[in-house]
């Protein structure tokens, strides 16, 4: 006989470790200095989150955004971002451990809250890099694109983290494994 079915509770330590995936993406963006915009060449002109580098006169020339209002503002979002990340993840290892909804739901609350403030950092970051520093063709980089892996990962674990306060039973293990296919 074949047996094909879901045990929820092997499978509860899937979304805190996604969360962990998060942590290390926004880790990544917020800290790549490689750049979240490059000009077509890649070889004249970048930008980081941090820094904006020019290659001028066979040198680069560097230029802190942090003078920029627009620049503090996204840098401020995506570490409260990442600070209130973190926190939802540790609130998550404690709610599978406990198996309480309450956990559940103010983790995916956190998780809604740092997707908010990471789409709002991401959205203003392109639009403010268009209008002061555009003069080109230019590319968002990978690091750019972990800011928003990161954002998506959140907005999608915070759906599953309010979801899963009906699942309860099947995550303490107190229910039988629900089987998916069975052959005789």
């Amino acid at each position: 006989m074949f047996r094909c079915g879901i045990d929820y509770s092997r499978c509860r330590w899937i979304m805190p470790l996604l969360l962990l995936f998060a942590i290390i993406f926004d880790i990544i963006a917020i800290a790549a200095q490689s750049g979240w915009v490059e000009d077509e060449s890649g070889k004249a002109h970048y930008t980081s989150m941090w820094t904006e580098y020019r290659h001028i006169n066979d040198k680069w020339e560097e230029k802190s955004l942090m003078d920029e209002g627009w620049a503090q503002a996204v840098a401020a979002l995506m570490i409260i971002g990442l600070i209130i990340l973190i926190f939802a993840f540790i609130i998550s290892i404690v709610g599978m451990l406990n198996v309480e909804s309450a956990f559940f739901i103010i983790t995916g609350v956190l998780l809604v809250i740092v997707a908010i403030l990471q789409i709002i950092a991401l959205i203003i970051y392109p639009v403010n890099f268009n209008e002061k520093i555009f003069e080109g063709r230019y590319y968002y980089t990978w690091a750019y694109g972990f800011g928003w892996g990161a954002t998506i990962i959140c907005l999608g674990c915070s759906f599953i983290f309010c979801c899963l306060k009906n699942c309860l039973d099947d995550i303490r293990g107190d229910e039988k494994i629900k089987y998916i296919y069975e052959s005789k």
